[in-house]
C-alpha cells in the first residue's frame, strides 16, 4: 500500500510548497482520494511538537526526538490509515528532511538518526509485533535548488522560523545531506530542478506522477 505515498522534499525557498495543491489537484481530477498533510505536524500533538522544533533553541537530539516522535503520532494517526483506505498521501517532507537538516545541516550522528528512523518507522506484522517493512514514501520528488537562489527567494518574505534564519552554508549542507539520501535509493527519488519557471517545474512533477502510473499520460 505504500506504492501511494508520496512525500515532496526541499530546502526552504525551494518553492515545493507551492506546487502541492495543483499536485492534490491533478490527482484528484485522475480519481484519486489524496490526504495531504506535513511535517512535522499532520496531527494536533505533532502541530506542538512543530512549535516547539520551529522556535525553540534546542540541541540536535532534542530536536530528532520531537521530529520523530512527531513522525510516529502523525504516521499511526494520519499515514497508515489513509494508505489503509486506498487514499494517495502526499506528504510536505517526510524523513528525508531530518536527514538533510539534523544530519546534514547540524551534523548530527547519521547512525542515530537511522536507529530512530527504525524504531519509528518500522510496520507492524500481521501478528501486531514489529518486524515489517520500514515506512517509506514509495516516491520523494526532491525539489532541487541551490542555496544562493534559495535565500534570494526567502529575503524579506516573512518572519524566518529558526531555520529559514540560517546562512546559506547550512543549507548546502542540507542539500548535501538530501543528495545523500538520493544516492542511497535512486529508485524512489525524482529529482525536480527548481531554479525554473513554475511552469517548468510543474511540468517535471506532473511528469514524474506520470512515470508511477498515478496520472495518466
Amino acid at each position: 500500500m505504500n506504492r501511494l505515498f508520496i512525500s515532496v522534499e526541499g530546502i526552504d525557498g525551494a518553492g515545493k510548497s507551492s506546487h502541492i495543491d495543483a499536485m492534490a489537484a491533478a490527482l484528484r481530477a485522475a480519481g484519486h482520494v489524496v490526504c495531504v498533510t506535513r511535517e512535522p505536524g499532520g496531527t494536533p500533538l505533532a502541530e506542538q511538537l512543530r512549535q516547539m522544533v520551529l522556535h525553540t533553541p534546542m540541541d540536535a537530539l532534542t530536536e530528532s526526538l520531537l521530529i520523530f516522535a512527531a513522525r510516529r503520532d502523525h504516521i499511526s494517526r494520519v499515514i497508515q490509515p489513509a494508505l489503509a483506505r486506498g487514499d494517495v498521501v502526499l506528504c510536505d517532507r517526510f524523513t528525508d528532511a531530518t536527514f538533510a537538516y539534523q544530519g546534514g545541516g547540524h551534523g548530527f550522528d547519521l547512525d542515530v538518526l537511522g536507529t530512530l528512523e527504525r524504531w519509528v518507522q518500522t510496520q507492524q506484522g500481521q501478528d501486531g509485533q514489529a518486524g515489517g517493512a520500514l515506512m517509506q514514501p514509495a516516491l520523494t520528488l526532491w525539489f532541487d535548488l541551490p542555496a544562493q537562489v534559495a535565500a534570494q527567494r526567502l529575503c524579506g518574505a516573512r518572519v524566518p522560523d529558526k531555520f529559514e534564519a540560517q546562512p546559506q552554508a547550512f543549507f548546502e549542507k542540507v542539500i548535501a545531506g538530501y543528495a545523500r539520501r538520493a544516492a542511497l535509493e535512486p529508485q524512489r527519488f525524482a529529482r525536480i530542478h527548481a531554479d525554473q519557471t513554475p511552469e517548468a517545474v510543474r511540468a517535471e512533477v506532473l511528469a514524474a506522477l506520470r512515470n508511477r502510473g498515478l496520472l495518466s499520460a
